[in-house]
């Protein structure tokens, strides 16, 4: 367990940890990292995103499950910034959802804060609390399970 602290990364810090890409990339910038055991993603929300051209209409309004996305995307560069040297893993996939619960829409213009903090970690499975915040004001939490795989899903699958 990685208990390094930097004050921030950026979002060429972020595109070399995950594969995601615009327009799934959740994440702008991350700050107050401590190794794998915390820290808070950043996301502008700008009314040219994607999503907002069906959710919805004239009452723009950001999906819970992209909310989460970013909570998942923070957790997701932590771990693999405590990995040795930094490499990226083939994947990282999403174990659990589990005590999510939204609390105020998040709408273009708001900043998102995803406040990230391990719950536990078993070899190359981490759990994570995390809070969604805008403007300090809570907006959604939940619990989330990640795990990082140095082999695409079938090839675990087909090898098990």
């Amino acid at each position: 367990m990685s208990d390094e602290t930097l004050d921030s990364i950026g979002i060429r810090e972020i595109l070399a940890a995950l594969p995601h890409r615009y327009p799934f990339l959740m994440v702008d910038r991350i700050i107050n990292i401590r190794g794998d055991l915390q820290g808070v993603g950043i996301k502008n929300v700008t009314a040219n995103e994607p999503q907002f051209q069906g959710h919805f209409p004239n009452n723009p309004v950001m999906p819970g499950v992209l909310v989460l996305e970013g909570m998942a995307q923070t957790a997701g560069v932590l771990c693999v910034r405590s990995r040795p040297g930094h490499g990226k893993p083939k994947l990282v996939y999403f174990l659990t959802i589990d005590k999510a619960k939204f609390r105020k829409p998040v709408v273009p213009g708001d900043t998102i804060e995803f406040h990230m903090t391990q719950i536990r970690r078993r070899r190359s499975m981490w759990w994570f609390r995390g809070e969604a915040r805008v403007d300090g004001e809570l907006v959604a939490e939940a619990e989330l399970g990640a795990m990082i795989a140095e082999a695409e899903l079938g090839t675990m699958i087909t090898e098990a």
